[in-house]
């Protein structure tokens, strides 16, 4: 066997299956945050309502199982080749949410959602980010978290401030930094376990603040899906704001690297005004959607 074999015969499959088990689980959220009363945002009594639908206990099963499949594919694929694979669970959602709802999927959300896959993709196939490292580099984290919780504050701001599916955008940005971030210091938590063992973790501020940064991000991904009538703008930018930060975390906390050619950098600028196109047509088509649901009916049943 070739030593390409792994990849094509494991990796690229549970790659594939993740990125299904992961566009499963938000269509069947996106679905049941309706069914329970909404609240403000942050606000855990939400969990509390969700938790009792069994339903959304099942979504929770299968994330464990895309999660369990990604790890998988990381095992035997590179990331530049398995991330940009497990993207594709916005496509996944999309159609998952059709058929659920007995829909056609629309044909210009797909178009959008495949544009930020796309830009994403080929960003991050671009950059080919690089380095094993788990640790701070020393250098001052707190520029970039400045930016990052600015970045959260004006999001939240403008979801407050804006009606329909441009304040979901907002929301929808902020989960993707909240899971950025715990990504990001996830890697450093597994870093501490791996050189110092099971109580070294404890010992450092980067578990504890993993703690809370994860549930309100997941709190905050469902508050998101019941605020949206249509579950595709918010998981697109969702799926994309998250690995974007991460990399970002990586390369000015972690010493990581990215590519950074003139014209690496270019092709990389490029990617990224594809994914801005990308959630503005999500962004636009997913109002008129809505506008044309609430004139045409008050069905529960929702678009993809």
């Amino acid at each position: 066997m070739s030593s390409n074999a792994p990849v094509l015969v494991i990796a690229v499959p549970a790659a594939i299956a993740g990125a299904a088990s992961f566009g499963l689980a938000s269509a069947i959220q996106h679905r049941v945050t309706k069914q329970v009363p909404k609240v403000q945002t942050f606000n855990p009594r939400m969990l509390y309502e969700l938790v009792r639908k069994p339903i959304w206990v099942l979504s929770i099963l299968t994330v464990v199982v895309g999660l369990s499949l990604q790890v998988v594919a990381l095992a035997f694929g590179p990331l530049v080749l398995v991330q940009p694979l497990l993207v594709t669970s916005v496509l996944f959602g999309a159609g998952f949410a059709a058929w659920m709802a007995g829909r056609k999927m629309d044909l210009v959300l797909g178009l959008g959602g495949l544009a930020c896959v796309g830009g994403l993709s080929a960003f991050l196939v671009l950059a080919r980010p690089s380095g094993q490292s788990s640790e701070f580099t020393g250098a001052s984290i707190l520029p970039l978290a400045l930016a990052l919780g600015l970045l959260v504050l004006v999001s939240l701001g403008a979801a407050a401030l804006v009606p329909g599916e441009a304040g979901v955008i907002g929301m929808a940005v902020a989960t993707g930094v909240f899971y950025g971030v715990t990504a990001g210091l996830i890697k450093v938590v597994a870093g501490q376990f791996r050189t110092g063992g099971l109580a070294e973790p404890f010992q450092h501020w980067t578990l504890y603040a993993v703690c809370v940064i994860g549930p309100m991000g997941f709190l905050l991904s469902q508050q998101t899906f019941q605020r949206g009538r249509l579950m595709s703008p918010a998981l697109a930018v969702i799926t994309t704001v998250d690995p974007l930060v991460a990399a970002a975390i990586g390369v000015n906390w972690l010493g990581e690297r990215i590519e950074s050619s003139p014209a690496i950098l270019s092709g990389e600028l490029i990617a990224v005004v594809v994914i801005i196109i990308g959630i503005v047509v999500l962004t636009r088509r997913g109002e008129q959607l809505r506008r044309a649901l609430e004139r045409g009916s008050s069905a529960e049943e929702t678009w993809g």
